[in-house]
């Protein structure tokens, strides 16, 4: 009986912390997006892809662009719409199809961070069922997250592996998958906002998020452990008086 509470504690513990590392990863994926106000990291890789010569824009017009365009895709914005100095005249930087499919990138990062609120008020729970089955939360916490760590992290190095092997590959599955539409392919003759993000930007902000996630993994993975030291070494100073 109480080998297979241990195996319902140990799996209940390891769902909490893989919830608990989905909604880190989204967490990461937010603060690598927004986690600059001023937007520096997309101001180098503009630098960097020479965007302004794509689109024969000012660096502070990309940038006003780019600063309403992340209001949009976060709620705070209601149309698509700004109408700036591009390619050599005043218009509408954004296009019907810009629309459409922003439109659907907004819905979707919005329901990852509705997804994220949802994840840890499960993992909260998880922690609170053991709580009362009254386990042992210092050791049975850092062995599940072991646990969980070590098949999230595969999961992650075989896309990693994917990614780095053929961007443009996986890049078109992940749209596949995400959408049900095609909106997602444009045309750099005809559509600005592809020039101003081309493929490289986006590489450069998968890494920044894997940074990100790798740092908050590691701050959690140091976390349980000075919890587990000071939890026995407290313990092991009372049983001593």
């Amino acid at each position: 009986m109480k080998k297979t509470n241990r195996k319902l504690q140990l799996a209940l513990s390891t769902a909490a912390m893989l919830l608990l590392i989905i909604a880190v990863l989204l967490t990461s994926f937010q603060i690598a997006v927004y986690g600059d106000p001023e937007y520096g990291f997309y101001k180098d890789l503009y630098e960097k892809y020479q965007v302004t010569g794509e689109l024969n824009m000012e660096l502070e017009d990309v940038m006003t662009v780019t600063d309403y365009m992340m209001a949009y895709l976060i709620g705070e914005e209601e149309e698509l719409s700004i109408v700036t100095d591009v390619d050599g005249r005043k218009q509408d930087f954004f296009n019907e199809q810009d629309r459409l499919h922003m439109a659907d990138v907004r819905n979707l990062f919005l329901g990852g961070l509705k997804l994220r609120t949802v994840l840890l008020i499960l993992a909260a729970v998880a922690v609170l069922v053991l709580f009362f089955m009254k386990a042992d939360m210092r050791k049975i916490l850092s062995k599940a997250y072991s646990w969980a760590l070590a098949v999230f992290l595969a999961a992650l190095a075989a896309l990693g592996i994917g990614f780095a092997v053929d961007f443009t590959a996986c890049f078109r599955i992940f749209h596949e998958i995400f959408f049900t539409n095609d909106l997602w392919m444009f045309d750099p003759a005809e559509d600005y906002m592809i020039r101003m993000l081309p493929e490289g930007f986006f590489f450069d902000m998968v890494i920044r998020i894997v940074l990100i996630f790798l740092g908050f993994l590691l701050a959690v993975r140091v976390l349980l452990w000075v919890w587990k030291g000071v939890s026995e070494k407290f313990k092991n100073s009372n049983e001593t008086r």
